[in-house]
């Protein structure tokens, strides 16, 4: 089961705007995809929040781009930013990314984002969204929502 960014906004308001924040606190952040031999490739990456969805730019024919083609599964980390604080916590998204080749939907997204042509768009399904923080620095709190499914908070001391 899959939900874009706007039912997960609808199905967690709170914490879809604490990992936005996070997301938007950095331009870069870390993509993994999986290599044609299945082992994992990590890159850099900018992602974007428009009209409801999560959206993955890439340039034409970057190694991340073929390996969503093959392969769309993904997971995307927050950039932690300095030190060892990581305000906000740590925030990682899982999913599938779909290509978007519509002229009018890429169109719309380059006058919002002004990216360098030509470029990869792909839209995200989200399979699961994690925040990992501390709490009154005596608890690690562990939040993971998965479409269809309640919030779970576990916390450990």
């Amino acid at each position: 089961m899959t939900a874009n960014w706007a039912s997960f906004v609808a199905a967690e308001p709170d914490l879809a705007k604490t990992v936005e924040e996070r997301f938007k606190a950095f331009t870069h952040h870390v993509l993994a995809t999986l290599r044609k031999d299945g082992s994992p490739r990590t890159t850099g990456l900018e992602v974007r929040f428009l009209n409801g969805e999560l959206w993955l730019g890439m340039m034409p024919d970057s190694r991340k781009a073929l390996d969503l083609r093959r392969d769309p599964r993904f997971a995307l980390q927050a950039n932690p930013g300095e030190g060892t604080g990581m305000g906000g916590g740590d925030v990682r998204i899982s999913g599938r990314a779909v290509e978007i080749d519509d002229p009018e939907t890429k169109a719309a997204y380059g006058e919002e984002v002004e990216p360098p042509e030509p470029f990869h768009l792909f839209r995200t399904e989200l399979t699961e969204v994690v925040r990992t923080y501390v709490e009154d620095d005596t608890y690690l709190v562990v939040q993971a929502w998965k479409p269809g499914e309640p919030l779970r908070t576990i916390k450990r001391t």
